[in-house]
């Protein structure tokens, strides 16, 4: 349900949708390192592979998102890294579409960087210790946003769109707790074995006061 198809969304919820991908990919891509293009590629077909893990819910189902992963390991590069995978699957799979992708990119890549900024907070001001913890909360906190934005951008779409907005907030409910648990688990291993994945430019910093 997180992949909105074709020919169901508003113009201007498509417009708005567009603009955000755009100026996220553009914004995304300025501050990308050079050095780190191969990690969000890797991250990148992680997102894409992850949307093929399906689970049936009721008379629908869900997939997994791993955007509050992607978000925590790349910040604002969360942005092209989504862009890509989103057209990879709309191309191969027939997974949303093309004219919506900008929506869909939104709706799953403004959750990541929200992740992103939630867990650098965490971790500037609480250190290492709470970076695990951090984590799982942003493997939450990715699905519950995306399922808010899916569910808002149909809501605005149409009145008759409202049971499936409904339904999507219910649905995502048991993936909240699966990635919650996978993005802490995945960021623990990472601090143990790799722990210069997470040393990219912080999507939110706190500048220390002069003395």
């Amino acid at each position: 349900m997180a992949h909105i198809p074709d020919g169901v969304l508003s113009l201007p919820v498509l417009a708005v949708g567009a603009a955000v991908a755009v100026a996220g990919c553009a914004y995304g891509l300025r501050r990308l390192d050079a050095e780190r293009i191969p990690q969000v590629a890797v991250l990148s077909a992680v997102f894409f592979v992850a949307s093929l893990v399906h689970f049936p819910v009721g008379p629908s189902s869900v997939h997994l998102i791993l955007n509050g992963l992607v978000g925590v390991a790349l910040g604002w590069a969360a942005f092209p890294a989504i862009l890509i995978a989103l057209l990879l699957q709309a191309v191969m799979f027939g997974f949303g579409g093309l004219v919506v992708l900008g929506v869909n990119v939104m709706n799953m890549a403004v959750p990541a960087v929200i992740c992103g900024l939630a867990f650098d907070i965490v971790r500037q001001r609480g250190g290492e210790r709470w970076a695990v913890p951090a984590a799982g909360i942003a493997g939450v906190l990715g699905v519950l946003l995306t399922a808010l934005s899916v569910a808002l951008v149909l809501a605005l779409s149409g009145r008759e769109f409202l049971p499936a907005a409904k339904l999507v907030l219910v649905a995502h409910l048991p993936v909240m707790i699966i990635e919650g648990f996978f993005t802490a688990a995945a960021i623990g291993l990472v601090i143990r074995v790799k722990p210069d994945v997470l040393d990219r430019t912080p999507a939110f910093s706190i500048e220390e006061p002069a003395r």
